[in-house]
């Protein structure tokens, strides 16, 4: 199952995101709903890093199934837009595929 876990500020500012773990819908190389989380993820780092000024930090671990997108700062209106499109890809993944091997979690800190 893979893990998405979106922080949040107390004030409603996203801080970070964090994805982990395989999906285990089919055989690595054949798992749609793995592949359609870390391509969302991957464009998500990639607009923020080439259309944003924000400062971003990325951990992955290929073998654990791992990558974390974290803010040094509040980001900006157009990394917030990114995001709530993240949000909502992989809330429809998630409408699609159910519990089983898709679970987002929200934090506040």
């Amino acid at each position: 199952m893979t893990t998405i876990t979106i922080t949040k500020t107390s004030s409603d500012k996203y801080k970070s995101i964090e994805c982990k773990g395989h999906a285990g819908f089919a055989d690595y190389g054949n798992d749609i709903v793995c592949a359609a989380v870390s391509v969302l993820t991957i464009n998500l780092i990639n607009s923020i890093d080439n259309f944003t000024e924000d400062e971003i930090s990325v951990v992955q671990d290929e073998d654990k199934g791992l990558i974390r997108l974290s803010f040094k700062d509040e980001p900006s209106n157009d990394s917030d837009l990114l995001l709530r499109s993240f949000e909502l890809g992989v809330d429809s993944i998630f409408q699609q595929y159910g519990k089983k091997f898709l679970n987002i979690k929200f934090r506040r800190e």
